[in-house]
């Protein structure tokens, strides 16, 4: 092999990483300032979503199509709150991964497990983005949640 071929290939696998990063990377720069000082041990996930798990279920991890049961408050990353539920006895109830709900929380959920308590910070693409969700979510929001996993009803 050349050494000018050598050297592109190299290139090519240090440039790699960086690109891939900042595709995935979703939170507009100024909310991630705002994200990565309140919460600086948050973890990421493969789209670009952040969590902190506050408490850690023991049940298997949700499937697509799951009916899960959530108590959840949302906010945006100044606090203000936008809409929130919390009745253990009549929680909001949807399938999991079937569009009812926000993308990011589609994703999410598919990593979460009964029991679970997290914060979720979800980025404006996987939100409501462009559009928002008029009187209450403004465009390119990016949304935090306290998630709480209640329960879950599996198809049989």
């Amino acid at each position: 092999m050349s050494p000018l071929r050598i050297l592109a290939v190299a290139v090519a696998l240090v440039a790699t990483p960086l690109v891939v990063h900042a595709q995935r990377e979703k939170l507009p720069p100024d909310d991630l300032d705002i994200v990565e000082r309140k919460w600086p041990d948050a973890k990421k996930s493969n789209t670009g979503i952040r969590y902190v798990v506050e408490v850690a279920g023991t049940a298997p991890i949700l499937q697509p199509g799951d009916m899960v049961m959530v108590n959840y408050t949302g906010a945006f990353l100044n606090g203000k709150v936008f809409d929130q539920m919390h009745d253990k006895l009549h929680p909001f109830m949807f399938r999991v991964d079937r569009g009812l709900v926000i993308d990011g929380w589609d994703q999410i959920l598919q990593l979460m497990r009964p029991g679970d308590k997290w914060i979720v910070i979800v980025p404006p693409e996987l939100a409501y983005g462009r559009r928002g969700s008029p009187p209450k979510v403004p465009p390119y929001a990016t949304l935090v949640f306290e998630m709480e996993i209640l329960g879950v009803k599996k198809d049989t």
